[in-house]
């Protein structure tokens, strides 16, 4: 018996993705509700949500992937301290009687990342929105006025 997976050998075996699970033993999201109840299956779509920040010269821009949601299942809020929170929830699809699931990957429930913006931004022009599950957010930046420099005429 070999303890390189088949896949690595290059022997096939049909299950080997699904019985080799290279972090088992790890703390990681997955297992934290063995520790921590309040980190069950429902909170997996908290720390699977893929969030990217840019900043651009005119804003600061976030992207995030939800496929699936609609605009109306998700949140974006602003808070008093430059914090920009993005929330929602996916729906789990319940199984019916009548069914037979042979698997169920796609994470489902509740969702919250927050960020903290620079000094930069301006948080009374904050845009979203939502095409193809991807909602993109807009935070543009406060324009800095360079303070303006005068020549003064020496005489003598």
């Amino acid at each position: 018996m070999s303890i390189i997976p088949s896949f690595v050998s290059g022997r096939r075996n049909n299950n080997a993705l699904d019985n080799w699970d290279p972090f088992k033993g790890f703390l990681f999201p997955s297992s934290l509700s063995t520790y921590l109840p309040e980190f069950s299956r429902e909170t997996s779509a908290f720390v699977n949500t893929r969030i990217d920040w840019k900043e651009t010269p005119e804003a600061h821009v976030f992207k995030a992937d939800l496929p699936g949601l609609k605009k109306e299942e998700v949140r974006v809020e602003v808070e008093d301290d430059r914090v920009l929170q993005i929330s929602g929830e996916r729906k789990i699809e319940k199984e019916e009687k009548n069914e037979t699931w042979h698997r169920m990957e796609r994470s489902g429930g509740k969702f919250l990342r927050k960020f903290r913006l620079p000094e930069n931004a301006n948080m009374d022009g904050v845009k979203a929105a939502m095409e193809n599950g991807v909602l993109t957010v807009t935070v543009p930046k406060v324009q800095i006025k360079k303070p303006e420099v005068k020549a003064i005429q020496i005489s003598g």
